[in-house]
């Protein structure tokens, strides 16, 4: 039995320019049966103060899912916002996939210095190491 990885897709979100970003790169691997979850995480619990509300974050989220919507083609067959929560955002990814039903997770990597990634985490790094669907690494998502 063959699967097709973009039949159901989960692409995580940032901010809304990463979301038109990787709208623009997912465009030419999706069709009309093509079903696709847009999300975003929102860190919360673990009892750390937040720098924001849970509802400003939301709202946020609701921004990126505009951008994500306004690049990505009318011919794609079903587009679902998902807000998933959690402090850790690789592990809250890869849970949030399977409980959707994914066949993979696809995204654009964010640039980030070395030192970044050492004191912040590699999330890209982590969500393909320890994510139980397959995670597709989409290049650019700049050209038009």
């Amino acid at each position: 039995m063959s699967v097709d990885l973009f039949d159901t897709v989960l692409v995580p979100i940032a901010d809304p320019d990463d979301a038109a970003r990787t709208a623009r790169a997912l465009r030419p691997y999706l069709d009309a049966d093509s079903a696709v979850i847009v999300t975003h995480v929102v860190p919360k619990g673990e009892g750390v103060p937040d720098k924001a509300s849970v509802e400003q974050r939301e709202s946020y989220a609701e921004e990126a899912y505009e951008a994500f919507l306004a690049e990505i083609d009318a011919d794609v067959g079903e587009v679902t916002p998902l807000t998933l929560y959690g402090r850790d955002v690789a592990a809250t990814i890869a849970d949030g996939a399977v409980e959707a039903g994914a066949t993979a997770i696809a995204f654009v990597p964010r640039e980030a210095t070395r030192w970044v990634k050492i004191f912040t985490g590699d999330v890209s790094s982590r969500l393909v190491s320890d994510s139980d669907v397959p995670v597709i690494s989409l290049p650019g998502g700049d050209d038009e």
